[in-house]
């Protein structure tokens, strides 16, 4: 009796064994699949939100109908973007440009324009332009948009790729210094960002050439970073030889192309 006891009892254990064996792997199996569909919605809203950053970036002081395509796009939950709260290690802190005015110039194969950028008024921008220039990010890259309409009238510069995509790992914010009104007086140096984004801002920067008004958008309007000094004319005559369709008949890419030779501040 005894040993059919100890039999029993360990076949017991073997059976229990067995099935906590099985519970185990059925549970793993489980947790397997729910960890492949959360990384495969995971993939998939990142790929939403690419192409929801493509379509919408700023990279755009945008027309209304870039607004409403904008928001329309943004308008659904999983394609929705959440700002960054703060910037990364590889934004230069704004520490570097409080309170100080650089001074320099923008070498276009057009002409060259006298800038001074305010690090008072925007120190954030200011720091960010004056590392991007010092490290010559911009030598070669093209000034790709330009505006012609009756109060829209801007140059826009800075895109690595020279096809106005922002480039997702240099992205900071918050805005600054951006208008009330709406309104950016001609020789504005403002940044450029993608819409609806207080931490959008990238690379790109547009020069305004005239009077122009731009409506804010749901973060805000567009961070006004300094001013051209001299030279304004040499922007003028970049827009007068027209532009290629591209938006609309008064926003396209230059007819003659431009690009920037170097830009220096001090």
């Amino acid at each position: 009796m005894a040993a059919s006891s100890r039999s029993a009892r360990e076949a017991k254990r073997r059976v229990h064994q067995m099935e906590a064996k099985r519970e185990l792997r059925r549970h793993q199996d489980k947790r397997r699949k729910r960890d492949n569909i959360i990384a495969g919605a995971a993939g998939g809203a990142a790929l939403v939100l690419a192409l929801v950053l493509q379509l919408t970036v700023f990279a755009s002081n945008p027309t209304e109908d870039e607004f409403k395509a904008a928001e329309a796009g943004l308008s659904t939950p999983s394609a929705t973007p959440t700002p960054a709260a703060s910037n990364g290690e590889n934004i230069p802190k704004p520490q570097t440009a409080a309170g100080k005015t650089f001074t320099g110039d923008l070498k276009l194969n057009r002409g060259t324009l006298g800038v001074e950028l305010d690090g008072t008024k925007a120190p954030q921008a200011a720091a960010v332009f004056k590392s991007l220039a010092d490290q010559n990010f911009y030598a070669g890259v093209s000034c790709h948009r330009l505006t012609t309409a009756d109060s829209f009238g801007v140059l826009q510069c800075g895109s690595k790729t020279g096809d106005g995509a922002s480039d997702p790992a240099y992205t900071w914010g918050p805005l600054e210094n951006t208008p009330t009104d709406n309104k950016y007086p001609a020789g504005t140096i403002a940044v450029a960002r993608t819409g609806n984004n207080a931490y959008g801002n990238g690379t790109q920067f547009f020069i305004v050439y005239k009077d122009t008004v731009i409506p804010a958008d749901s973060a805000g309007g567009y961070t006004v970073v300094g001013k051209v000094t001299s030279g304004l004319d040499v922007v003028s005559g970049i827009a007068a030889a027209g532009i290629k369709p591209g938006t609309s008949a008064t926003d396209g890419a230059p007819v003659e192309p431009v690009t920037i030779d170097s830009f220096s501040l001090k």
